[in-house]
């Protein structure tokens, strides 16, 4: 990997990090930078401002789990494994604990290309039709407020795929 994107992949590491301990309003560019193990002007050459960045990294997480779908051997799998992924997210967690308005525009489905990507990518993944893709992205959703156990993410996966089969 070149040493431009290795920055690029910490830098994001770093911000996650900064967000799971903080949340992403207290995050601040020093921190990330320290997580990093980079220069806040090595930041700033990857990304305008802070706003550039955040969406960086959700747009990051987002493709991380569309391929972690992708490479699941059965809906089941990748439900379960989404399901696991969203409720365990410390980021998540700590967002949902300190940045209210950061999580509505986050579980607001809407018209924004990344959630055009993230319906388009689930429609695929899942080979379903826009409302059960809708079922299934609110079930995912509703983790993010209310994290599931890992118990509680097997049980629902599975009947949630066989309602989908």
């Amino acid at each position: 990997m070149a040493t431009h994107q290795r920055s690029r992949v910490a830098i994001l590491a770093g911000a996650k990090e900064v967000i799971a301990q903080v949340g992403s309003y207290e995050s601040l560019m020093n921190d990330i930078a320290e997580r990093a193990e980079v220069s806040r002007a090595t930041i700033y050459n990857h990304f305008s401002d802070r706003e550039e960045l955040m969406n960086a990294l959700l747009k990051s997480e987002v493709e991380k789990l569309i391929e972690s779908a992708r490479s699941a051997s059965s809906r089941a799998l990748a439900l379960y494994d989404l399901s696991r992924q969203i409720s365990e997210d410390a980021a998540l967690a700590k967002m949902v604990e300190t940045d209210h308005d950061d999580v509505i525009s986050l579980v607001t489905i809407s018209d924004h290309p990344l959630w055009i990507e993230v319906h388009r990518a689930a429609a695929e993944i899942f080979g379903l039709d826009e409302n059960t893709v809708g079922l299934i992205l609110r079930w995912l959703i509703a983790q993010i407020t209310s994290p599931l156990t890992e118990e509680q993410s097997k049980i629902q996966s599975e009947r949630l795929a066989s309602l989908i089969s």
